[in-house]
């Protein structure tokens, strides 16, 4: 069984909960499925998944969640190589704050990128002025996402 990992980076548990609502998507098209709360960078590099979703939410002015920095932090200072890394990003954020919306998630998908990771599809962006369940923007692009990449476990 393919395993996936799901990273999360949440300030008020709301990317927590979008993580914990697509595991069942994941595990019914075969995957093993691992929610990875608190992320360090071993979690990741030590152990491998077949496939990454990083489901994480934007603080202050674009700042990551404080759950997530020390992640970030290793992978700026370690910057290992992530050739192998097939991912997925779900960005949680607030478009009120103007240019800094999903702005974690957006530089968190510039630095896997940078180090050899590669995105599957186009990331999504959840905007809370606009989805007051962030879980009902994620299930169908899961969903989507799961059948336009051809991702079976």
């Amino acid at each position: 069984m393919s395993k996936l990992k799901i990273f999360v980076g949440t300030v008020y548990g709301g990317a927590l909960d979008v993580a914990e609502q697509v595991s069942p998507l994941f595990e019914q098209s075969g995957y093993g499925v691992i929610i990875v709360e608190q992320p360090s960078l071993g979690a990741l590099t030590d152990d491998m998944p077949d496939l990454a979703l990083f489901c994480v939410s934007t603080t202050g002015s674009g700042d990551f969640p404080g759950d997530f920095v020390p992640f970030v932090r290793e992978l700026k200072t370690r910057s290992p190589s992530l050739a192998a890394l097939r991912y997925g990003l779900i960005a949680l954020g607030d478009s009120s704050y103007g240019d800094t919306f999903c702005g974690s998630g957006r530089a968190l998908d510039e630095m896997l990128a940078d180090l050899g990771g590669k995105r599957l599809g186009e990331r999504l962006e959840i905007d809370a002025m606009e989805t007051f369940m962030a879980d009902d923007a994620a299930l169908p692009w899961v969903e989507e996402w799961l059948a336009s990449q051809g991702l079976k476990g």
